[in-house]
């Protein structure tokens, strides 16, 4: 599965086309219900496909074989499991283990769930060694019950991002906003401070577009100018 296909990306062709991979691991069924995203939500009922971390890890290696750029940095995410007693923290450490087994060198950016703010969890993907660990607040501050599922939140994003910096200063810690959701200049910036206090060393502002009429409306289009 690709979070680019489950979630309807309008920027499929232009990624794809640039050599960029992301593989979501996990299934494609969501227990969380973000108002922005049109990935599905359910109860996968604790289903996880074992040998997933060593397809993947082959999956890279044949891509490089078939093609005559190499694909050097590759980006893992997946959907939220709190289905699973770790949430998918064990499984995101074995996919990082056996892609860098299988292709050496290789560049492994990690896009998480908050994990419920366990430390648990999130130490489990750390000691993976990963070299960037990405979790998106997604949006500001005071539009996170509107935007994002109720288990998720600001702070609880925040504390994610802060403890990854905590356990291992080495790894790049990386967000995202997305913006044209209704928030204020301010208020985006507000958040980048925020981000910033934590030590956060990557920040991404992309604009939402709507992938549905069920999801939340777009408020506005920022233009190039407003993004620099």
């Amino acid at each position: 599965h690709t979070v680019c296909q489950e979630a309807h990306c309008p920027n499929m062709s232009e990624c794809w086309s640039g050599g960029t991979a992301t593989f979501m691991v996990l299934g494609d069924t969501c227990t969380r219900g973000c108002k922005f995203c049109a990935v599905k939500t359910g109860n996968p009922k604790g289903f996880v496909n074992p040998d997933e971390p060593v397809m993947l890890a082959q999956c890279v290696r044949q891509m490089n074989s078939l093609t005559s750029r190499t694909m050097d940095y590759i980006v893992i995410t997946s959907v939220d499991r709190d289905d699973l007693p770790d949430q998918g923290a064990g499984h995101f450490a074995r996919c990082v283990t056996e892609v860098r087994r299988a292709n050496p060198g290789i560049m492994v950016e990690v896009l998480t769930p908050d994990f419920r703010g366990s430390m648990e969890c999130i130490r489990t993907v750390v000691e993976a060694g990963p070299d960037v660990f990405d979790h998106n607040i997604e949006t500001i501050r005071r539009m996170q019950r509107m935007v994002r599922d109720v288990r998720a939140g600001y702070e609880q994003s925040l504390s994610v991002l802060a403890a990854v910096k905590g356990m291992n200063p080495k790894i790049f810690t990386k967000s995202s906003l997305m913006l044209g959701l209704g928030e204020t200049v301010e208020e985006v910036i507000e958040a980048m401070k925020d981000l910033r206090a934590i030590g956060v060393d990557i920040l991404t502002l992309g604009q939402y577009l709507r992938p549905s009429s069920w999801h939340l409306p777009v408020a506005e289009y920022v233009p190039p100018e407003k993004f620099n």
